[in-house]
């Protein structure tokens, strides 16, 4: 900034930064060269204020997934209505009877005091334990729309807590690469998600691959109970998932294990446009094989009772939160 100051009078001058990214932003010290009109003097000056902002993940897009995806509120575009199978959920209420209802979920004894069908309704059981289990490693580098992989998952990870814990269960954070990293355990209090939130905001990719031995070890000492473990990883090769798979099988013995990876879609154009010569026939060929892996990573995992979801990123929030609703609709939590 160069600024004319005026003789023997203050001078207030701002300077407005947006950061796009989360993390920390560390301001070092204000340097002000101090020079005379003609220029023929110059000085330097130092004024040591260091100061760290913190940058929080999307607080907004938190906020928005949570009206969406809470009960008795009309389901926008993209969030889907499960339908319950079973009973397996904790009491609510009495009703009356209406077309569609259960006939054996009636009940006998406060019909008969109506004189009308009467019938128990049910709610989803609450204090689930669902730990959301970050990878840091390089394969998350990958940038999409001016973020990373690893972005989405922070970001996702943030918005599906805020639901999980409105729907009374129990959150918890985990995240990975050749070391772990934040390790939170799940619990339901009012300060859980501002424990979430400020572990995320420093999180950061690492150069390494993604030892899943260790994150196997970090979760059998630090989860005990059956638990709902959402993974957000990416495999870009058959090999990349076929060195995970063990790890993952003895995970899903213990946990009820889900699995959500990326689709590369700079790839999927390729894949569909207009070929001219022999080398765009290669290209496209190659492209269709590699989502065909992807699909095939998808029924690879399902044979092994591990649920996948494989999402574009910009549909990773949503298609999580329609993942945990339908686990949580089905009783399988």
């Amino acid at each position: 900034m160069k600024i004319a100051l005026p003789t023997g009078q203050p001078y207030i001058a701002e300077n407005k930064l947006v950061p796009h990214t989360r993390g920390v932003y560390s301001f070092g010290n204000i340097n002000v060269f101090a020079s005379t009109r003609l220029g023929l003097v110059e000085r330097r000056l130092i004024f040591k204020q260091p100061q760290d902002v913190d940058v929080y993940p999307s607080i907004i897009q938190m906020k928005r997934y949570e009206l969406r995806a809470m009960r008795h509120i009309a389901h926008d575009t993209g969030i889907k209505k499960m339908r319950r199978i079973g009973h397996s959920y904790e009491f609510e209420q009495i009703k009356n009877y209406v077309q569609g209802d259960d006939f054996r979920s009636i009940n006998w004894k406060a019909s008969s005091r109506r004189a009308t069908l009467m019938v128990n309704q049910y709610e989803d059981e609450r204090s689930q334990q669902v730990y959301c289990i970050v990878d840091k490693s390089r394969a998350m580098r990958m940038p999409f729309e001016g973020m990373s992989l690893m972005d989405y998952a922070i970001n996702t990870a943030l918005a599906i807590s805020n639901i999980i814990l409105k729907k009374q269960d129990k959150a918890g954070l985990l995240t990975f690469s050749d070391v772990m990293g934040a390790t939170l355990k799940a619990e339901r209090d009012t300060g859980q998600l501002n424990r979430i939130l400020e572990s995320l905001y420093r999180e950061k990719e690492r150069p390494g691959e993604s030892n899943y031995e260790l994150l196997y070890e970090a979760v059998r000492r630090l989860i005990g109970a059956r638990s709902l473990l959402i993974l957000f990883s990416n495999f870009e090769s058959s090999y990349a998932l076929e060195r995970a798979l063990p790890t993952l099988r003895r995970l899903s013995r213990a946990h009820l294990m889900v699995v959500v990876f990326f689709e590369n879609t700079e790839i999927r154009k390729r894949s569909v446009e207009d070929v001219h010569t022999t080398a765009d026939v290669y290209r496209q060929a190659v492209a269709r094989q590699f989502l065909q892996d992807k699909r095939e990573m998808v029924t690879r995992l399902r044979q092994y009772g591990i649920q996948a979801v494989l999402t574009k990123p910009q549909d990773l929030t949503l298609n999580t939160i329609n993942k945990y609703l339908e686990l949580k609709s089905r009783g399988l939590i």
